[in-house]
């Protein structure tokens, strides 16, 4: 497995990390010797960068990964997030990055991982009312105390991370990035590369859709994220469906499938660039890291551009609730 830098001292991860969402349930049930077996694919496949959250099934992620880990994060990389509170009666989400707060979340997320300190602590949602310079300010106290490797945030906007830059290095920003979300193209992926900073794609599988097989909205259960999201419901979903099999044609002419071909497309969109799909089985896994094996070209770039041109998606990639918190920039 080729590597990048996720800190700017250096520190280098495997090109394709995972992301660890999909353990708390969020895309429907799964156990700890599912999410254990997973983990160990990544192990042995030279996978070695984990992404979590605390509000991941509300603690289940962070724990399952500890339970893995066992005291010891060995070679793995391990990143996540704070900064999302959710009323425990209501569930309803508002957002907090107070220091009290954070060092609250940030001790709860080591003790559920069994570790002193994590390699990158990210904001997963920006307080809007909290200058984020100040919020800067508490990471760094954080990161002088060892608490934490490096400083990232999630989904903020490039203007944002400026003035976060202005204050102290910031190591990584994550936000949705795929061949149906393109938003990062317009500002935040050239900001990154200007300012040093990683570049990590959450969903770069675009939440399932580009599976061989294809989700079936109508069997989600309740509490799974996707049901009611524009792109997830009809008439978008039909034709976000059509669309795909397009490109699941150029797949196969490609001689490979769409999940390596859109890790391979991710990748080549910068060397910065580290996407973390996420999976919930081994056999799945395996099939995102041949991304990081497939020979991209000019050519198939194009290739891929003709056939899933930017703005091709039909529907919101949220609903309007789960926009709260995300920074638009254009």
């Amino acid at each position: 497995m080729k590597t990048r830098k996720i800190r700017q001292d250096g520190k280098m991860v495997s090109e394709v990390g995972l992301g660890c969402w999909s353990f708390g349930g969020s895309y429907g049930p799964t156990t700890e010797a599912e999410a254990h077996e997973t983990l160990a694919a990544a192990r042995d496949l030279g996978l070695d960068f984990l992404d979590t959250a605390n509000v991941y099934g509300m603690g289940v992620s962070e724990t399952i990964i500890g339970t893995f880990l066992n005291g010891n994060a060995g070679d793995f990389t391990i990143a996540t997030k704070a900064g999302i509170w959710r009323d425990p009666e209501t569930g309803k989400r508002s957002f907090n990055n107070k220091a009290p707060y954070l060092r609250d979340a940030l001790e709860a997320s080591l003790c559920r991982l069994g570790l002193d300190h994590v390699d990158l602590y990210y904001m997963h949602r920006r307080d809007a009312d909290l200058p984020i310079e100040e919020v800067m300010e508490t990471l760094l106290a954080f990161k002088k105390e060892g608490k934490i490797g490096g400083i990232g945030f999630s989904e903020i906007s490039p203007a944002s991370l400026r003035r976060a830059v202005a204050v102290g290095p910031v190591d990584a920003v994550q936000s949705e990035y795929s061949l149906w979300t393109r938003q990062p193209d317009l500002g935040m992926i050239q900001a990154c590369a200007e300012l040093d900073v990683a570049f990590v794609p959450f969903s770069p599988l675009g939440r399932g859709i580009f599976a061989q097989t294809p989700p079936d909205p109508t069997q989600f259960e309740p509490g799974h994220f996707r049901t009611g999201t524009p792109r997830f419901t009809e008439p978008n979903f039909s034709l976000n469906v059509a669309k795909v099999q397009e490109f699941h044609a150029l797949a196969r002419d490609l001689g490979t499938t769409s999940i390596v071909l859109c890790i391979a497309w991710c990748l080549a969109r910068g060397a910065h660039l580290i996407p973390i799909p996420g999976t919930r089985t081994a056999a799945h896994l395996r099939e995102c890291v041949e991304g990081s094996s497939f020979a991209m070209t000019d050519q198939t770039m194009a290739q891929i551009e003709a056939v899933l041109p930017v703005g091709w998606a039909h529907g919101d990639r949220y609903t309007h609730d789960q926009w709260v918190g995300v920074e638009g920039y254009c």
